[in-house]
């Protein structure tokens, strides 16, 4: 079955950098869209960022532009997201998600799979 495991959460000074790895298992059809949604606690699940895989197009939402970056590896079935200039508001479960389907957007309903999420804190 599908499965989306991430790796490199931790603990960060402000102004200091982490840098996000998601695998999938490679049970999907086809993996055009890849992307991160993090959540605080309380707080609703936001789009991070995501990848069309097929040409490298990316979508950011506008609170990490600039400070975040995604990237994939087709080979290794990976997707990354380095995370620039940590932020106190950047402190969320970060969760990879993927679709089948193009990327249309950065909404939960964009996205068919979701991993489990790694923590980050800053």
């Amino acid at each position: 079955h599908v499965q989306l495991v991430e790796s490199g959460g931790g603990s960060v000074q402000a102004g200091g950098s982490l840098r996000l790895s998601c695998v999938d298992s490679g049970y999907m059809r086809s993996r055009r869209c890849m992307g991160w949604f993090r959540q605080a606690p309380g707080d609703e699940r936001e789009g991070v960022a995501a990848i069309y895989t097929e040409n490298g197009d990316t979508l950011y939402a506008d609170s990490v532009k600039g400070r975040f970056t995604i990237s994939q590896d087709n080979a290794k079935n990976a997707v990354y997201l380095q995370m620039n200039t940590l932020e106190p508001e950047d402190i969320a479960m970060y969760i990879c998600v993927a679709d089948e389907a193009s990327c249309y957007g950065l909404e939960t309903q964009d996205f068919g799979y979701w991993g489990q999420g790694t923590q980050v804190t800053v």
